[in-house]
């Protein structure tokens, strides 16, 4: 059995789950075995500054910054900014804790001055101690629309944020993917790793953008090592955000089960919850762990188990 700590590891993620399996393979993994790959598909403008969500929730994750009551933000942050914003009227939707101004005003400055996403990831967490490897998923420009009953069309944001992801949903697309490649440094994390997870993210809105960028899942498929992925749903319910009522609205059945077929020939391997364990999942290795991660520990134990149970036979 390969040992866990030799191991290189990519992990696909984006949003809060997928950010605390990324901290628990940090907690166990040496640095430079561990690539997080994040979805972009949620970047967008907002008051002139680049926000990029899922970057900074992992970011803030993984250097140890985060609101731990929220799981995204900085920790003990401010909102000065916003009443300061109000005094001319505006209502603002989008919260921007001053602190967090700071990386949007940087990462914007940097971007105007013709630097790469990728190299001013790097650049950002390097800064604040993180120091495995954090990716874009693509350094082009992707937004993911979602086509509402009440709303018509919206950025991914606003229909997050704005409208608390009440809206009803159509269709989902991914605006600018076309254009997208993989970034070399990501396709190299790929090609080096012994095992690639994906994150219990919503299949649609966090880890479906970056399968699909143009040659993204060509190059997980022709890896010949375990892609596992982990399950957000358990016992028929998403732990966090809208991945089950997305499930009902685009005519899945909400289950863990539908997330294997989502995700087809992405995979070779499957987690799910132990209140799921009465399911039978075909055509693939399952197995059931508490996926449940309410601590730091939680993190650490979940990551163990899913690389132990990955390597035994390799």
């Amino acid at each position: 059995m390969a040992l866990i700590e030799t191991a290189k590891v990519v992990v696909l993620v984006g949003g809060v789950g997928g950010a605390k399996l990324a901290h628990g393979l940090a907690q166990i993994l040496p640095p430079e075995n561990l690539t997080v790959i994040v979805n972009t598909g949620d970047d967008f403008w907002h008051y002139g500054l680049k926000i990029c969500p899922d970057l900074d929730t992992v970011m803030y994750t993984l250097s140890g910054l985060v609101d731990k009551v929220n799981g995204w933000g900085v920790g003990g942050d401010t909102t000065r900014l916003l009443e300061a914003l109000g005094r001319y009227g505006e209502t603002p939707w989008f919260r921007l804790g001053d602190q967090d101004v700071a990386t949007h005003l940087l990462r914007t400055n940097w971007i105007q001055a013709g630097e790469r996403l990728t190299t001013i990831t790097g650049k950002l967490n390097k800064a604040l101690g993180v120091n495995c490897t954090v990716l874009p998923m693509t350094d082009a420009t992707v937004s993911t629309m979602l086509d509402t009953v009440e709303q018509g069309e919206l950025e991914f944001q606003p229909y997050f944020v704005r409208y608390r992801w009440q809206p009803t949903v159509k269709a989902i697309r991914y605006a600018g993917i076309e254009a997208a490649t993989v970034s070399a440094e990501a396709c190299a994390a790929i090609l080096e790793a012994d095992v690639i997870v994906i994150g219990p993210s919503n299949p649609w809105l966090s880890i479906a953008p970056i399968l699909s960028v143009p040659g993204m899942r060509d190059l997980l498929v022709a890896r010949d090592v375990p892609r596992v992925a982990v399950s957000p749903i358990v016992g028929g319910k998403a732990i966090k955000g809208p991945a089950a009522k997305l499930m009902a609205e685009l005519g899945y059945t909400v289950s863990a089960e539908t997330v294997v077929q989502v995700y087809g020939n992405a995979i070779t391997g499957f987690v799910y919850d132990e209140t799921d364990a009465d399911l039978r999942i075909a055509g693939l290795d399952a197995v059931t762990f508490n996926t449940v991660m309410q601590s730091d520990a939680d993190r650490a134990s979940l990551a163990r188990h899913i690389l132990e149970w990955t390597l035994r036979k390799t």
